[in-house]
């Protein structure tokens, strides 16, 4: 009889590469650019770009200083408000995920119709 392995579980996303692919999707939005633009400025597919976004794959730091220079930010940009960054308790200047998550379920209704039209 053949001894059945498990198959490895798949990782879930690190909570600072979700939150570094949300602030690369936030200001993507911002200078109103497609997940398509970025990806041919990075040489990728937009499947990529959208992996890159939701967290599923980490951000090499050659690549992230690469979409710091097209996205027009300095690195720090995609670190500020991330989980244990400079405050102890999360605090500071720095934009909540609640403020993320709103700009960018807004722009999403905006470009489907949804408001401002």
């Amino acid at each position: 009889m053949a001894v059945r392995l498990p198959l490895p579980r798949k990782k879930a996303p690190s909570p600072i590469d979700q939150h570094v692919g949300r602030r690369v999707r936030m200001r993507r939005l911002m200078l109103a650019m497609s997940q398509e633009k970025l990806a041919a400025a990075l040489g990728l597919t937009f499947q990529q770009v959208q992996k890159y976004e939701s967290g599923a794959n980490r951000i090499g730091a050659s690549r992230l200083q690469q979409m710091s220079h097209i996205l027009q930010v300095p690195v720090e940009f995609f670190f500020e408000g991330a989980p244990n960054a400079l405050a102890p308790d999360g605090s500071g200047s720095a934009l909540s995920m609640a403020q993320i998550d709103d700009f960018v379920a807004d722009q999403m209704m905006r470009r489907s119709g949804g408001i401002g039209r």
